[in-house]
């Protein structure tokens, strides 16, 4: 298994601190979790129907069609690399790792590219894979490059394939709109955004025949009824979907501020997570570790991201931390 954010439980036995005394900020979920409207009894008695509201809810939330709801995106991550023949595979790179993962796994062969890199080797592609924007460097490609790359590969029967985890935020530089045609495919998490990773829920947007073959490769009652119910009624609150947009921008504006002022200026991020590359980032991870402060290491490049803080304590907790390692440091 490769190493994700959220590792809470095995922070909690390393550093022989209690759990409720971590701030958790290595995983990028806003932390405003939406309310939990109440479950009706039949959504756990019953098995799940497709089209029960659900499909409909996020096709008017992402303004497009068709998809296909699955068990968080990282279900397709893992089926996708199977639908393709084995064949070439551009990676823009650094990105979340399952991805080269999964096409390798699948027997593909693997290339991993910079932005600089896509425009020479794309016609020797049979499928770009990317994280737009990235995760974890939050590097975003415009969206007129993006379809621009996919207007070439789908001339030549090849895919793109867009990871737009982090879009939510953003929702104006998305490409889901154009993802019906035929060679684009885009995935969307529902987790990160409303702040709810734990009902496992994404959407695929894509061509109905790489819908069809996906549903198939996944099986039925792929997302439970609970899921399906409670997905229909965060979709359905526009209201609250601009004040979290505002809020996440604003948390995430401040986390900058915050790093730059402790010396460790962002080399990235979105409105969800701030990314800072350090050769000492390894020394930083275990510094704040040891004071109950959990954040997503990465070894190469040495790097941090650091996730939003829920509560202006915990945004002090943080500052006063940074604070002791420029002591410490100096």
């Amino acid at each position: 298994m490769l190493e994700h954010g959220g590792r809470l439980l095995r922070a909690v036995k390393q550093y022989a601190i209690p759990r409720e005394q971590w701030l958790d900020l290595s995983s990028g979920i806003a932390p405003w979790p939406y309310p939990i409207p109440p479950i009706p009894l039949e959504a756990w008695a019953r098995l799940p129907e497709t089209e029960d509201g659900l499909e409909a809810a996020a096709r008017q939330y992402y303004g497009a069609q068709p998809l296909l709801a699955v068990a968080g995106s990282q279900a397709a991550i893992q089926a996708l690399p199977y639908l393709r023949p084995v064949g070439r595979v551009g990676v823009l790179s650094p990105c979340y790792a399952e991805h080269p993962h999964a096409w390798a796994r699948a027997g593909h062969t693997l290339v991993e590219l910079d932005e600089t890199e896509v425009e020479d080797v794309l016609d020797s592609l049979d499928v770009l894979v990317l994280v737009n924007p990235n995760n974890p460097t939050g590097r975003r490609v415009t969206r007129e490059r993006l379809l621009a790359w996919h207007t070439r590969l789908a001339e030549r029967g090849s895919w793109l394939l867009v990871d737009e985890a982090f879009m939510d935020n953003t929702p104006e530089h998305s490409v889901v709109d154009q993802a019906g045609q035929p060679g684009l495919i885009v995935l969307r998490s529902f987790g990160k955004f409303f702040g709810l990773a734990g009902v496992r829920l994404g959407f695929v947007v894509a061509q109905v025949d790489v819908l069809r073959r996906l549903a198939e490769a996944l099986g039925p009652w792929t997302v439970s009824g609970p899921t399906r119910e409670l997905g229909q009624a965060c979709f359905a609150d526009d209201a609250a979907h601009q004040a979290q947009i505002a809020r996440c921008a604003q948390a995430s504006q401040r986390m900058a501020t915050l790093l730059d002022g402790a010396g460790l200026p962002p080399s990235g991020g979105c409105d969800l997570f701030q990314y800072v590359r350090d050769e000492r980032a390894a020394h930083l991870h275990e510094f704040l570790a040891r004071r109950g402060i959990l954040v997503r290491l990465f070894e190469q490049p040495p790097a941090l991201r650091f996730g939003l803080p829920a509560t202006a304590a915990d945004e002090q907790r943080l500052a006063q931390a940074l604070a002791d390692y420029q002591k410490e440091s100096a």
